[in-house]
């Protein structure tokens, strides 16, 4: 099994739970640098992983999701100069104990993950989402782990739907009906997780769903999927197109 981390989630997690005073003998904050070298110690310890990779982002303007929606990430601020400069000492750390450290200004650690996830499952590895981000879960297949280590217990293939309410297959498509507002990626309107959950139950797809628009129980479910058809289709084929092209891409 590969253990692939999605490093972002506990640099933020400890530069937000650990104490701000602490600082390198130039006295630079380092509190998250310390946070996230105690999580990735933790790790290595408690599961003595024969495979472990840890991906980084490295947010860019430019970036090829931006290129496909230009109002991404939109809604956020600009990460603070001292939480930058960690993020690189966290790299840097990554480098000096010999782990497997991915960074790419094209790319988003969600889609270096994925695209480790389909090399090592080509050569039979199973893979290990230590994440708390739920758009990996549609990266989930039978044998995989999502954990959110050191907060949540360890969630299996088939927990996925029984916590999400939707199997990682149908994941992306429910995502596209439901839109991330953190994201700032908008859903169809008026469908929540809920109704997206039952309609991608009861649809399979969204190729589905759109085919058999009549079969819609609620009208107003009914019209609103209707008339942003574009949209949705467009927000799916945007995430299915992340996965495959970074694949590609990886390969060469």
């Amino acid at each position: 099994m590969i253990f692939l981390v999605d490093a972002s989630v506990y640099v933020f997690r400890a530069y937000h739970s650990m104490l701000p005073d602490m600082r390198d003998r130039d006295g630079n904050p380092v509190h998250a640098v310390f946070g996230f070298a105690r999580f990735l110690g933790d790790l290595i310890e408690r599961v003595r992983p024969a495979y472990i990779a840890v991906a980084f982002d490295e947010r860019r303007a430019a970036s090829y999701r931006n290129r496909i929606y230009p109002p991404y990430k939109a809604n956020r601020e600009r990460a603070p100069a001292d939480l930058v400069a960690q993020f690189e000492c966290c790299r840097e750390l990554c480098r000096h104990l010999g782990v497997a450290m991915f960074v790419d200004p094209e790319y988003e650690a969600d889609d270096l993950i994925g695209t480790l996830s389909c090399i090592m499952r080509a050569q039979g590895v199973r893979a290990a989402y230590i994440t708390r981000d739920k758009d990996l879960a549609q990266l989930m297949r039978d044998g995989d782990l999502f954990w959110d280590f050191g907060w949540r217990g360890q969630f299996g293939y088939h927990d996925i739907e029984r916590h999400f309410g939707v199997a990682p297959e149908r994941f992306a498509d429910y995502l596209a009906l439901t839109g991330d507002s953190t994201d700032n990626i908008p859903g169809v309107p008026g469908i929540g997780h809920r109704t997206a959950a039952i309609l991608m139950k009861a649809f399979g797809s969204l190729d589905e769903l759109y085919a058999d628009l009549a079969g819609v129980a609620r009208p107003t479910c009914r019209h609103s999927a209707d008339s942003t058809t574009g949209w949705a289709s467009g927000h799916t084929s945007a995430v299915r197109a992340s996965g495959s092209r970074s694949c590609r891409k990886r390969r060469r």
